[in-house]
Order: C-alpha cells, then sequence, then structure tokens
C-alpha cells in the first residue's frame, strides 16, 4: 500500500522499474586499480621491460603482495598459495624467467613469471642480505646472525644447496667479528668477473672470496682513524659496491662515510662523503643520517664513466632545512688505472664533478629506491639509467629523471593502479562518456622514452557498449588524470588524460582540488579547489607548444580570466585551461559542467554561481539565502534551532530539462541541494545573446544533506539531463515531462520540481553516503544507494521499494563518503587507502576475476653478461663463466640447467660461436682437472703467439737498424771521397 501511495504522489504514472528482479541485485567486482596497502620494495628488469611492487600487510590485506606491471594496461598479483598474515616484503630480483623475494620472515620465494605462481620458499635465520646476477641461476643469503653464514639457494633446482661460507672474517678479525658485528652486512657480486662474490661484515672489513681459489682472496678493512670514527669494529658497514669494472671497491658506513679500496692492491685511495673529501677523519664533526641504498652507476655504453647514487648520507642540519634526496656524484672518466698514481686514482674517487640533488617532495624522505636502466640488467641495474623510481617514507612514489632530477609524470608511463601512489589520490568523480566521443580524446604530449614496454594483454571479451566509464582521479599534487576503467572488456583507448591545475591557478602551493566533473556529451572538464576557484578546460591544440609562456594575470575576484596561456608546454592537443573563475567563497562543494555550456558552482562559505561558457560570463552569483527562506513556523523550534545555527552551502547540483510545476512548456533548469536538506530550482531563459538564472521555488527535505539529484523523464524513465538534442527540442516546443529524484543521507525523494513535495521514503537504520539513478544496458531505471555499514541496496521508482540489497565488506568504512556511482550502474569504491574496487551492481556475484595478461615476452631476450677483457684473461686472471660457477657450487653432478639448455639451444641455431673456456656441452663432459689443463694449455698456446709475433717483431726491428746503419755509412764515405776529389782535382 505504501508502494502504491508512494507512486501516485511522485507524478510518475507507470512502474518505471518493472523488469526488476529481486535475484537480479548482486555486485560482481569486475576490477580493482591501485595498492592495496604501503609499498614496502621494488625491483625492475630491463630486459623484459617490466616493474615490480612488494607491499607490507594492512587491515585490508593481512599479508603483503608482490604486484608486476607492464605496457599500457598488463598486471599480475603474485601471492602465495597458503598466506600467513602479517608478512611484508623486503626485497624481490628479476632473474631469467622468475622473481625472486625475501620477506620480513626471511622467507626466500620463488615465482614463476610464467604462470605467476609460487615454486618454491625457504626460510632462512636473519637475512641481511639477498643478491642475485640475472645471468645465474644462484643466489645468495648473507645471514645477519653472529655465525655470518653465507647460503645459497639454487633457483633452477628450486631448493638451498650444501655449499656454503661460514663467517671468513672470523679467522682473520676474531677480536671484532662478536655478537652484531659478525653477521653480513651486505654483498655484491664482481661485475665483469662471476667468480669472485664481496662480502662485507658489519664489523667493517670487506673480504673478496674467490670460487675458483676456494678462498678469500683479499681483505679491505676502513683506514685506522681515531674516536668513533673508522676504527675497525667501531662502526657498522652498510653497503658493498662494485665499481662497474671492477677496478675499485666501495664500502659505506653508518656514519655516512665512504670507503674507497684498490681491488689489486687492497689499499685506501680515497675516503669521502656526499660532500666530498674526509682527508682528516679525525677532525671531522658532522652528523650525517646512515648511508642507505648506494650504486655505481656507468654512462651509456662506456662503464669507466662513472658516477655514485647515494641514498642519505647527508648531514642531519640539511635534512631539517628540507633539501634533502637522493645524491648523484658525478666522478667522470675513470684514469687507465696501469699509468695512473695514487693520487690521480685518489682525485677520481673523491669526485671532480659536482653533487647533484635529486629533491623530494616536502616532508618526505627517501625510504629506498630502484634505477630504470634504458637496456642492460648488469652492472647492479645501473648501466645507463634513464630514471630513478624512489619509495618516500609517506608511503608514496615518485618517479624522477637522471641525473637532472626532475619530475617525470606516471601519465601514460605506468599503470594507472601505480598512479594511485604517485601520489596520493584526494579525490575521484565519474562520467560516463559516449564511446566515440572518448575515442577522439587522444592527448599528444612530449613525452620521454618509455618505462614499461614488457607483457601482454591477455584475451578480454569485446563489448561495444555506447559509453565508457571514465574515472576522474585527483592527486595530492593537485593533478588530475582521467582515463577508462572498462567494464571488464577490451578498453580501446587505454591512454590517460592530465591536467595540472596548480598551473592553470598560477600557483603551485597550497592547491587541493575538492571537486572535479566532466560534461558527458561535449567532454569539457572543471575542477573546483580548497581556496575556491574553478579551473574550466576545454579540448583543443595547445597555441604555446613547446614554450612556456605563462604570465602572472591579475586577480578578479567574482569574475572570469582567460588561462589559456597556462597551458603545459609539452601538451600538444588535449585539455587546456580555458578560463579560471575565482569565486573566493571558501572551499568548492559542488560542482556541475552541463553538456549545454552552463557550469553550476556552489562553495562552502554559503555562495552559488552559474557560468555560461559562450560568453565565458557569469550569469548568476548569489548566496544561498537569498534563494532559499527560512522554514515556515510550523515546523518545531528544535529543527529550526538546529538549521538556522549551521551554515547552509550546496551539496549536489544537477542540470535537466523538463517541464516545471505549473508550466505549460519546457526549460533548461538547474537543482541545487545544500546541506541542509534544500532542493532548489532554477530557470535558465535566454537573454539576447546569452542566458539569465531564475529561482523557480525550493522545497525542504530531511535536515540532512543532499548527496544526489536525478532528473529522469516520468513516462520513459529516461535521463532528463540537459543535452544538445533536448535544449534543440525548445526551439519547437518539445515538451518533456519530468521528476526529479533526490537523495540525502536520510531519505529518497520523487518529485515533481519546483515546490512539489512528491512521494519519500525514509531510510530508517542507515545514513546513505552515495547515490544515483542508474541506467544500466537492457535494463529499467533504479536508485542505488551505498550506506555507511557497507552495504548497498537498490529501489524501485516509483514506489521505492527495495528491490535488493548485498554486503560490501571488502570496503574502507572510513572513505564510504568519498565513492561514486556511474550512469550504468558500477559502483566505483574504495576498498583500501590507495585502491578501488569497480562493481556492476546488477551482475551474479562473481569475485574479481584473475587477470589472463602474460609478463612474458619471447622476443626479449637476455643479453651476454659483460666479461674481463683479453688482457686482463692473457695476464693471468682467471675467467669464471657460469657454467664454471654451476660446476663449483653445484657439484658434477648436478644436471644442466634450463637457462645452460636454453643457451646450447640459440648457440646450435646460430651455427656455434667460440668463447673463453670452450662451449658449455665440452665443459660439462670433462673433468674438473681436465678443465684446469685445458685452460692452462690454451693460455700457454695465446701466451706463445705473443712470443712469436715478439720475436718476428725484434728481428724486423734488427733488420731494419742494420739496414739504416749500412746506408748512413756509405753516405759518409761519400762525402769524405766526393771533399777529396774536389781538393786535389
Amino acid at each position: 500500500m505504501a508502494s502504491f501511495l508512494r507512486a501516485k504522489q511522485s507524478g510518475v504514472a507507470t512502474d518505471l522499474s518493472a523488469g526488476l528482479l529481486p535475484g537480479s541485485f548482486n555486485p560482481d567486482e569486475l576490477a580493482r586499480y591501485g595498492i592495496n596497502s604501503q609499498v614496502s620494495c621494488l625491483a625492475y628488469d630491463p630486459t623484459r621491460s617490466l616493474l615490480a611492487v612488494g607491499t607490507s600487510p594492512s587491515t585490508f590485506s593481512p599479508r603483503g603482495k608482490i604486484y608486476v606491471f607492464g605496457r599500457d594496461r598488463v598486471h599480475r598479483i603474485l601471492q602465495p598459495p597458503n598466506p600467513s598474515g602479517g608478512v611484508s616484503y623486503r626485497q624481490l630480483a628479476f632473474v631469467n624467467h622468475s622473481l625472486v623475494s625475501l620477506d620480513s620472515n626471511n622467507e626466500v620465494a620463488l615465482w614463476d613469471l610464467e604462470t605467476c605462481t609460487q615454486t618454491s620458499k625457504y626460510s632462512y635465520v636473519k637475512v641481511s642480505s639477498l643478491v642475485t646476477d640475472p645471468a645465474l641461476d644462484w643466489a645468495f643469503v648473507g645471514s645477519a646472525s653472529s655465525s655470518g653464514d653465507v647460503q645459497v639457494y639454487d633457483l633452477d633446482r628450486a631448493r638451498p644447496v650444501p655449499f656454503r661460507l661460514g663467517n671468513l672474517a672470523k679467522e682473520v678479525y676474531p677480536r671484532e667479528m662478536i655478537g652484531d658485528r659478525a653477521g653480513v652486512a651486505a654483498m655484491a657480486i664482481h661485475p665483469r668477473d662471476i667468480g669472485k662474490l664481496a662480502v662485507g661484515y658489519a664489523g667493517g672489513v670487506v673480504g673478496v672470496y674467490s670460487f675458483k681459489m676456494g678462498g678469500v682472496q683479499r681483505w679491505y678493512e676502513p683506514p685506522p682513524a681515531g674516536g668513533r670514527m673508522m676504527m675497525r669494529g667501531k662502526v657498522k658497514l652498510t653497503n658493498v659496491v662494485w665499481h662497474p669494472s671492477g677496478t675499485f671497491l666501495m664500502g659505506g658506513y653508518e656514519n655516512g662515510v665512504m670507503v674507497f679500496w684498490d681491488v689489486k692492491e687492497g689499499r685506501v685511495v680515497g675516503v669521502r662523503d656526499v660532500y666530498g673529501s674526509l682527508d682528516d677523519l679525525e677532525g671531522d664533526k658532522r652528523d650525517r643520517v646512515p648511508l642507505g641504498r648506494v650504486k655505481w652507476a656507468c654512462k651509456g655504453n662506456n662503464p669507466d664513466d662513472t658516477g655514485l647514487v647515494v641514498q642519505g648520507g647527508w648531514d642531519r642540519g640539511e635534512q631539517q632545512s628540507g633539501k634533502r634526496g637522493i645524491s648523484f656524484l658525478d666522478l667522470g672518466p675513470t684514469p687507465v688505472y696501469a699509468t695512473s698514481s695514487w693520487e690521480v686514482l685518489g682525485g677520481y674517487v673523491k669526485g671532480r664533478g659536482e653533487r647533484v640533488v635529486m629533491e623530494m617532495p616536502p616532508g618526505a624522505e627517501v625510504v629506498d629506491y630502484v634505477l630504470i636502466p634504458r637496456q642492460s640488467p648488469y652492472f647492479d641495474g645501473a648501466q645507463d639509467p634513464l630514471a630513478v623510481m624512489a619509495m618516500l617514507s609517506s608511503g608514496e612514489l615518485i618517479t624522477l629523471s637522471f641525473p637532472s632530477g626532475w619530475a617525470i609524470s606516471p601519465t601514460n608511463m605506468l599503470h594507472p593502479s601505480l598512479s594511485f601512489v604517485h601520489p596520493f589520490v584526494q579525490r575521484i568523480g565519474v562520467a560516463s562518456v559516449g564511446r566515440e566521443r572518448w575515442l577522439g580524446m587522444v592527448e599528444k604530449r612530449s613525452q620521454g622514452e618509455a618505462i614499461l614496454k614488457g607483457g601482454k594483454g591477455g584475451n578480454t571479451r569485446r563489448k561495444m557498449v555506447d559509453v565508457r566509464n571514465v574515472i576522474l582521479v585527483a592527486h595530492a599534487d593537485s593533478t588530475v588524470r582521467i582515463w577508462d576503467v572498462g567494464f571488464g572488456d577490451e578498453v580501446e583507448n587505454p591512454g590517460q588524460l592530465q591536467v595540472d591545475v596548480a598551473r592553470a591557478v598560477g600557483r603551485f602551493e597550497d592547491v587541493s582540488v575538492s571537486e572535479v566533473h566532466m560534461a558527458e556529451g561535449t567532454g569539457e572538464f572543471a575542477a573546483g579547489t580548497k581556496t575556491g576557484e574553478v579551473v574550466v578546460y576545454k579540448w583543443g591544440v595547445n597555441k604555446f607548444h613547446g614554450r612556456d609562456a605563462m604570465t602572472a594575470l591579475d586577480p578578479k575576484p567574482g569574475g572570469l580570466t582567460d588561462i589559456s596561456t597556462r597551458a603545459e608546454p609539452s601538451l600538444k592537443e588535449g585539455l587546456q585551461p580555458f578560463v579560471l573563475y575565482e569565486m573566493a567563497q571558501g572551499s568548492i562543494s559542488a560542482l556541475c559542467v552541463s553538456d549545454v555550456g552552463f557550469i553550476a558552482v556552489g562553495s562552502e562559505g554559503g555562495h552559488f554561481s552559474m557560468i555560461d561558457l559562450r560568453g565565458p560570463s557569469v550569469i548568476y552569483t548569489s548566496p544561498v539565502t537569498e534563494f532559499i527562506t527560512q522554514e515556515k513556523k510550523s515546523f518545531s523550534l528544535k529543527k529550526s534551532s538546529s538549521s538556522h545555527n549551521k551554515l547552509e552551502f550546496p551539496t549536489a547540483i544537477s542540470f535537466g530539462v523538463m517541464t516545471l510545476e505549473g508550466d505549460s512548456y519546457s526549460s533548461i533548469c538547474c537543482f541545487v541541494g545544500t546541506n541542509l536538506g534544500h532542493i532548489a530550482t532554477f530557470r535558465l531563459l535566454p537573454s539576447g545573446q546569452s542566458y539569465t538564472a531564475k529561482p523557480a521555488g525550493f522545497i525542504k527535505t530531511s535536515a540532512d544533506r543532499v548527496i544526489s539529484l536525478s532528473p529522469i523523464n516520468s513516462e520513459t524513465g529516461s535521463p532528463a539531463t540537459a543535452t544538445g538534442q533536448s535544449v534543440a527540442g525548445l526551439r519547437s516546443n518539445v515538451q518533456t515531462p519530468g521528476v526529479l529524484v533526490a537523495v540525502t543521507q536520510s531519505e529518497i525523494r520523487i518529485f515533481k520540481p519546483s515546490t512539489n513535495k512528491g512521494a519519500s521514503k525514509s531510510f530508517d537504520d542507515q545514513l546513505c553516503d552515495s547515490a544515483r539513478v542508474i541506467h544500466p544496458p537492457n535494463l529499467p531505471p533504479s536508485v542505488v544507494c551505498l550506506f555507511g555499514d557497507r552495504t548497498t541496496r537498490a529501489y524501485s521508482i516509483p514506489s521505492l521499494k527495495e528491490v535488493g540489497r548485498a554486503s560490501l565488506s571488502m570496503l574502507d568504512p572510513s572513505r564510504t563518503l568519498s565513492c561514486v556511482i556511474s550512469k550504468t550502474g558500477e559502483l566505483i569504491a574504495w576498498n583500501g587507502p590507495s585502491e578501488i574496487a569497480v562493481m556492476p551492481v546488477y551482475g551474479s556475484g562473481k569475485g574479481l576475476p584473475a587477470s589472463t595478461d602474460s609478463l612474458i615476452s619471447p622476443e626479449r631476450t637476455l643479453p651476454p653478461r659483460p666479461t674481463i677483457s683479453n688482457l686482463q684473461w692473457i695476464s693471468g686472471t682467471q675467467y669464471v663463466s657460469p657454467t664454471d660457477l654451476d660446476l663449483l657450487i653445484g657439484g658434477e653432478g648436478r644436471p644442466p640447467s634450463k637457462r645452460v639448455v636454453r643457451a646450447e639451444e640459440v648457440e646450435r641455431a646460430a651455427a656455434g660461436g667460440g668463447g673463453y673456456g670452450g662451449s658449455s656441452s665440452q665443459q660439462q663432459q670433462e673433468g674438473w682437472g681436465d678443465y684446469l689443463v685445458r685452460q692452462v694449455n690454451e693460455r700457454a698456446e695465446k701466451l706463445s703467439f705473443v712470443d712469436d709475433a715478439m720475436m718476428k717483431l725484434q728481428e724486423a726491428s734488427s733488420g731494419w737498424a742494420e739496414d739504416v746503419n749500412k746506408t748512413v755509412k756509405e753516405q759518409k764515405r761519400g762525402l769524405l771521397l766526393g771533399g777529396l776529389k774536389k781538393s786535389f782535382f
């Protein structure tokens, strides 16, 4: 009976929701975007151009996850089969077709990137260092315990091996290797000779272990200095880093000091910090931040032109001033070792170039970073870096160009999920844009080399719908990114649009976006700020592309300013800044961009304005109190007093075309809802070349905030929004019978504007946080609401009968107010601090589908590992190939690994090729003694060739000298005889 009465009171004669069955309301989880908890580690694979992101546990994810991202929308999420709570990932590394992870439980796990499953895991004790190499099948695991062991994990066989290095330093430095000083602090594989592993102990000493010799080749210790400085065993070691050519070894210490050793002689060639040389260690009084990650980078294809990338190590006073970040110490070309003096070598490591600081945002510090090399995965991922991606203490990511330190936008460079923490998101909106319109909105922007190129998208169903759900994401750096969240189908335009609100406003501080809205038909976009500005964007070509034409403009409070000169120089075509409206009445609280050239704006200061973009001009501005009068005396004194004590301001705005109550014609209308439950109606009438807006009346609903206003056709149920087609029909007096569906925190109301009360239904148990009238494809319209108890419900029109209800326990209860609902029926809701879920409400209740994307690109193969030079080999350096290392660590009984088998297949396909140690198959079939004999014979043969060449050169030189002497003697004899002839004859 109540439903029948509501239908009569609302003025809607037919059941517009007929055909909706109770069981049809069953939300699916279509997709997720974002990162579910704080980022804890990063890894980049330049060979396959993939980025891995590890996270720590949170309320919304009891165990950390691993996200692997490729090009466009390619991504996979790696989770263990039997997750245990409270585990975060500490380190990730790409090796061949696998990903190696180390978590907070000291568990080393191996993940197959082809199947994206965990293939094995093994728990160690107090792991302090995990070292891998793209060309090796071994992971070296260093322990921070008093034992100081280095154990080895076989990545090909997915199991630990018996090979183990005990605490090597205890034999040489027994007094310093006690307690926490005895553990392994850092390790590094020689960049060119894989037979050498540098092991650094917390006590301060570093040993280079030779797998060929079966022991430490040489020990390196800090220089003797008094006090608290570098005395062995006094300052903890934090880093061990090789020079790209292996000429030098660097040890980084907890006090921010870096010590450089000559690898061949074991001599200290220099001591410095991030500021420069430290010749007087005892007189150094700096209080530095401990060194974090340090990498020795090389430029281009020249491993001898180098620099240090240093996290931390700066003075704490500088930290207080805010000038801190990642330091790049440009060392320049490496001197020729054979001909350089100790002074020249010391001058090189102490630095010739200046220090470049890649600064971080205010209030954030670098926790870790990863370099993005262009091609090579070797040299510890530091050859020819394109960019550096830093993980901040705030939990955000930032990408900077290398080495200049300029910020790189993630737009169309990284997966949209990464942009949720690059930086954090403050506000989201959604627009159902026409498919043809969206396919044409592809911005043309000058961008550098792509960061992620790997992977291949999985098979998706083709669903040619006439609209695309486009999400509007406002970030903490005042940028707004716009992209298609999809329907679980093929995304035909996967690109992102970007606008810089701070640049359009004209300042780069204190700019925070509070509201966003996009016209679904025209694609015009507007963003409102917390300081009371509204920036309007239109699609177009940038007249100032390639040059910065930004100029200072005089403020116009209450007026419009042309800001077309504030377009981004890198943007050739896209959403260009059009006008700036300085409302200056507090934070923008409501914003609506219509498809017919009008924009309505409300502010928390209690003001409302309308803008006609045809001028452009402000056609109406007024305080809310002028067009909404006080309640009648029939209301209770309690309600009246509580309402009067609050400042009233707009919270929801919508444009429509319909016939208002008492009119005989249809008109363009603007509906405005406030925080105190009032709903006002405006008529927009032509006036010369523009329009005028006049209040047509208002109604009072509950005393709660108005959340949603949806005009619909009362006969067909279709949207009665203001579109170009509906406005064009006004000229021929086409009438649109319409009603307005208004949702507040405590009720739904359907009425015929502007003063009719209509019919309502109250929510007795919960407050509504988000609502909208939806029009799903092939389904009748209904009202969908999301409540504070994380339930969503659907109501029929006009009877307001509950059609269905579902619980969404995965949502973040603290952010249900920020959730949005699309016109096609997708709930876009927060299920974590930086992750959203896309859920069609009329579905089958399915969970999140597994990604079918492929991470492995067969055409991307691992390049050969850098190795020692011919001169080094001839002079006696013992070369160890990957196959040799397999034999030394795994033993003779270990079958060839998958990597070796694949390499042999490639060699056979390429018709073979020589090498330092012969072919892999030959080495696998010969014994260890035969192998050494063959190495010695080959070296002797090479040396004999050199000896023969030198002998021939000596003989040739000797003959040439004899010929010269003979010629000179003949010339002297000729001159003497000539003189005698002249004298006597």
